[in-house]
């Protein structure tokens, strides 16, 4: 993927969030998860902070150095040829204009979407960080699809009334600018039909116990189911198991049981796999 690839990809992005089936990101935390996601079909590529984070020895949280996250990208972008959209937590800093230099990087790394959250600050920041990401992206050129998480369900700010907290802040998001609204943790059927019809933007919601399944989603207008760090979290907890039961008891069998075999592996990266 090169430069000149970001405004198609960027459209690409955009444009399924409005249309077509509701959009399904198994979110990837490097290059080779990225690229047997999108081996198996996925449309975009999404990465998870957590995956990225622990990936490199960092914890979640806004701790990934910017440099570090924009060359993970970078590896990312090399081996993938769709639309990569990176989960940006709160832009790495609390300074609007230190966030735009950042959401820049990650553009320049092949970003053409961001997540930013507003997980550790009041509304009004994240709506100046949301101004700051669409300034990144008229910089170079590209319509960055910025996807605004409200952290009302997942932090559990509003208790009884979740859904017009979140609503509140939505109104305030979109007028700043965001193209999307992502609600993690909300999970009632109901409530998240009344987050559809109650703004205007596209809704994200996550993978989590309880969830409605998927054509459910899709009737009652939700546009972007993401894994978030569940698949990671899920490939982690299982080298841990393998690693406990090798170190402890020396076994082999399980090491083998559902693993791709080392052709399976190297053929994801064959030269005429590679993205263009």
């Amino acid at each position: 993927m090169t430069q000149a690839h970001l405004p198609t990809l960027a459209a690409r992005f955009r444009s399924r969030h409005r249309g077509g089936p509701l959009l399904v990101l198994p979110n990837a935390w490097d290059a080779g998860s990225a690229r047997l996601i999108q081996a198996l079909g996925a449309e975009a590529i999404a990465t998870t902070s957590s995956g990225v984070a622990w990936a490199h020895g960092y914890p979640d949280g806004d701790q990934l150095p910017v440099a570090t996250y924009a060359e993970a990208l970078r590896e990312i972008a090399r081996v993938v040829s769709c639309p990569i959209s990176a989960d940006a937590e709160g832009g790495y800093s609390e300074n609007p204009t230190t966030v735009r230099e950042n959401l820049t990087r990650l553009i320049d790394a092949g970003a053409v979407g961001f997540n930013l959250e507003d997980a550790h600050g009041p509304p009004a920041l994240l709506c100046r960080k949301i101004e700051a990401a669409k300034a990144a992206a008229a910089q170079r050129g590209v319509d960055v699809f910025v996807n605004a998480r409200a952290d009302v369900f997942l932090k559990a700010l509003a208790p009884g009334r979740a859904v017009e907290e979140t609503l509140a802040r939505a109104a305030q998001y979109a007028a700043a600018g965001a193209d999307g609204l992502f609600v993690p943790a909300a999970i009632s059927a109901a409530e998240i039909e009344a987050l559809v019809q109650g703004q205007p933007l596209p809704l994200n919601v996550m993978a989590r116990p309880g969830l409605p399944p998927i054509a459910t989603l899709a009737r009652i207008g939700v546009r972007r189911l993401s894994a978030g760090s569940a698949i990671a979290q899920a490939a982690l907890g299982t080298a841990k198991r393998l690693a406990s039961d090798f170190l402890k008891e020396g076994s082999t069998e399980r090491l083998f049981a559902d693993a791709l075999t080392y052709a399976e592996g190297n053929a994801l990266f064959a030269p005429h796999q590679g993205a263009p």
